[in-house]
């Protein structure tokens, strides 16, 4: 619970209370008795190699595997000498074998013939409650009014309304959304941990570009950063998404965490910079350069050791000689915006050079990259005189 609420914080999603399942054990109790005395939960023995046994004959005689129900024809006798060998009993939920209909609110009308699907087990012989149970009771107690969920759900939609049905509950608005797949169209899996929050926090991936993703992704919709959880909510709409699976692919939340990164302001990203060492009389300066060069904040590192430490010239065997009389031309620190210009001026004038015969060794040789920030605003920043 502490793991789902720190994620839950992390993407700004608010909730209104806690429940375990786990602490509502004695309602499922209650609820099972209602549906025992309505004749709606009866009790069965097969052993697991037993239903498999009848699950291929039914396939090799080209029916359903569906359960055949010869537990409802046990007598008390019978049970008990079960009982007798040791074996515990699970529970099925006997369903009213007519048709189950709903309006989804992604697919649009569904009907399913409950007759072709077996009474599903929801107590298990060791007393577990199942999902398809504890969130059916859960549901109606709890007064939920939509769910939406993945599109591998609607038979389970089918048993649990009849379930909600004969607790003596309403059912709720169901909306079924496609399944995500791979980016070659491959099966996700739980178990992948790269897809996992917590990882997808330790890569740097920004909550708002995650959720401005998955707000859109599967959507007629384009998938477009939004700037707060109220731009997000106001432009939601269920009924533009499909039930077709959804290529996801992981570094399509860079792009939009870059977007949203360099439009922060300064007062957002404070306290990480100051963290990193940044004098606050160049903590502004160094974001105003930095967050046009980052795609996640832990990127701001990189720029402030540049900055501090100096960086490993790049110096083309070519431009050494150059490169050497440059530097003697540089003026002394501190040095402004302008120096960069007056210096290069002075280097021109010194060496006849110009254009990027002038200004990319240069650039090499103080910060070690081919591009970046512009060189007026990095030379204030730049702690250190490379030597060559």
């Amino acid at each position: 619970i502490d793991g789902l609420q720190a994620d839950l914080a992390w993407l700004g999603i608010k909730y209104d209370r806690v429940e375990q399942q786990s602490k509502r054990m004695a309602r499922y109790a209650e609820a099972s008795e209602q549906l025992k005395a309505a004749g709606r939960f009866y009790e069965c023995f097969e052993s697991p190699v037993e239903l498999d046994l009848k699950r291929k004959k039914q396939l090799n005689m080209g029916k359903p595997p569906v359960y055949d129900r010869a537990a409802l024809a046990l007598t008390e006798e019978q049970k008990e000498a079960y009982r007798a060998e040791g074996r515990q009993g699970y529970w099925r939920f006997k369903l009213d074998q007519e048709r189950i209909e709903w309006t989804d609110g992604i697919i649009g009308p569904i009907s399913i013939d409950a007759a072709s699907v077996s009474d599903p087990v929801l107590i298990k012989a060791d007393g577990q409650v199942l999902y398809t149970f504890a969130s059916s009771v859960d549901d109606v107690d709890m007064g939920v009014t939509h769910i939406v969920r993945g599109a591998d759900h609607v038979t389970n939609t089918a048993t649990q309304i009849q379930i909600m049905k004969a607790l003596g509950g309403t059912p709720p608005t169901f909306a079924h959304h496609s399944l995500l797949t791979g980016p070659q169209g491959e099966e996700l899996s739980k178990r992948l941990g790269v897809l996992s929050l917590r990882d997808l926090r330790a890569r740097g991936v920004e909550a708002m570009a995650l959720l401005s993703l998955m707000a859109r992704l599967g959507s007629s919709k384009p998938v477009e950063l939004a700037g707060s959880m109220d731009d997000l909510v106001a432009g939601f709409e269920v009924g533009s998404f499909g039930a077709a699976p959804t290529k996801f692919d992981a570094e399509d939340l860079f792009p939009l965490t870059r977007h949203h990164v360099q439009g922060l302001p300064f007062s957002a990203v404070q306290e990480r910079i100051a963290a990193l060492g940044v004098p606050d009389d160049l903590a502004e300066a160094f974001w105003a350069v930095a967050k046009g060069n980052i795609t996640i904040l832990d990127d701001l590192g990189q720029w402030w050791t540049l900055f501090r430490d100096g960086a490993e010239p790049v110096v083309d065997e070519g431009d050494r000689d150059f490169v050497r009389q440059a530097l003697a031309l540089l003026p002394p620190q501190p040095w402004t915006k302008a120096t960069w210009g007056e210096w290069t001026a002075a280097v021109k004038e010194a060496t006849g050079r110009k254009g990027k015969d002038l200004f990319r060794p240069l650039r090499r040789a103080l910060t070690g990259l081919d591009a970046g920030p512009e060189m007026a605003d990095v030379m204030p920043l730049l702690r250190k005189v490379p030597t060559v």
